[in-house]
């Protein structure tokens, strides 16, 4: 704001002191500053007329619509000026000082007027009447393009609050969906193990302080994340045979701070293991987690075993919430490619998230 007005004086103050710029041999400091005066006119025409449009005609009639009324004032605004700057420009020529002739020289008296404006006033009337016009064509220019830029701030405004608010939608969806399917392992774990469906009810209870506690930013440090993934696989290990092979190689540093979306990866894994594990209790799943400068990378393959429409294991929407977070988060800084294998045996996805 501070640095839009120190622009605007500049250039006013410019403006006013143009005509002083125009020095020839023999002009006298009295010369120079009447002639100022006589441009004064027209200046402090242009700054009226061009404040006038930018603080009121423009935002109050030109914006609401109200254009007619605007041309209108304008014009009148205009003719005044034109009327106001001929007459400054008559008196202030009185204002030069008068030349004294020398002794001996004659005074050749001025021609008669043969119209009502003398030729120099004819043009300074045309010259004005281009310049008013242009100055009130600026004012709308200016306006228009401050109005475009706070359009343009407060659409962005208006996205980016639409996008939290759809994100925190989306969190407060994932939660319970990721608690509805550790819940589902641990109930099937009751009826064949009840040891080890205590282990997990301890573990499970791990994973919800993390869902609860230390999650609640729209990022946190990737190691975080990796120790939450560590353990959540080791949950879901508690459930499945020996016939399932589960290969896990998270390489992130202890420290690593990398910023990333919580729980991103997780429906991922929940994924992997829905469908990576047969109604035999045979399978694989392999899953890698490395950061390499910056850049995060998560490759997840499983054996694929489609699950029947009456498997409770899950609700399906998981993956489509990663889709739909990492274009929030991550758009045109991430590739994922999923799908199956020709042979239609494994399933893969590959996620990259650049820096």
């Amino acid at each position: 704001m501070k640095k839009s007005v120190l622009v605007h004086i500049a250039v006013w103050a410019f403006l006013l002191l143009f005509p002083l710029l125009f020095y020839t041999p023999g002009d006298t400091v009295s010369v120079l500053w009447n002639r100022a005066i006589r441009a004064s006119g027209s200046s402090v025409c242009y700054i009226i007329l061009f404040y006038a449009n930018y603080l009121w005609l423009v935002p109050k009639l030109y914006f609401n619509d109200k254009k007619k009324r605007f041309y209108a004032i304008n014009v009148a605004f205009i003719v005044a000026a034109l009327v106001i700057v001929v007459m400054w420009w008559e008196t202030s020529h009185h204002m030069i000082p008068e030349v004294r002739i020398p002794d001996g020289f004659k005074a050749t008296p001025p021609p008669p007027r043969k119209s009502l404006l003398p030729p120099p006033a004819q043009m300074l009337l045309f010259y004005n009447l281009i310049s008013f016009t242009l100055t009130v064509v600026l004012s709308v220019a200016l306006r228009l393009s401050e109005r475009t830029k706070q359009l343009e701030n407060e659409r962005h405004v208006t996205e980016r609050r639409h996008s939290e608010a759809e994100l925190m939608n989306l969190r407060s969806q994932l939660n319970p969906h990721f608690l509805l399917n550790t819940l589902n392992n641990i109930y099937a774990l009751i009826s064949f193990d009840s040891e080890k469906a205590q282990h997990a009810v301890e573990e499970l209870s791990k994973l919800l302080r993390y869902v609860l506690y230390e999650n609640e930013g729209s990022f946190v440090p990737l190691y975080k994340e990796a120790d939450f993934i560590r353990n959540y696989v080791e949950l879901m290990k508690i459930r499945v045979t020996d016939n399932v092979k589960v290969t896990t190689n998270i390489d992130i540093d202890p420290n690593d701070s990398t910023p990333v979306a919580p729980l991103l990866f997780i429906s991922l894994i929940e994924n992997a293991f829905k469908h990576g594990i047969s109604q035999s209790g045979q399978g694989y799943i392999n899953i890698l987690l490395k950061q390499d400068d910056g850049n995060i990378t998560c490759s997840i393959t499983n054996s694929n075993h489609p699950k029947k429409a009456n498997d409770k294991s899950g609700s399906g929407i998981g993956l489509e919430q990663v889709a739909r977070r990492l274009e929030l988060l991550y758009r045109d800084k991430y590739t994922w490619e999923r799908g199956l294998d020709e042979g239609k045996n494994e399933y893969y996805s590959n996620l990259e998230i650049r820096k």
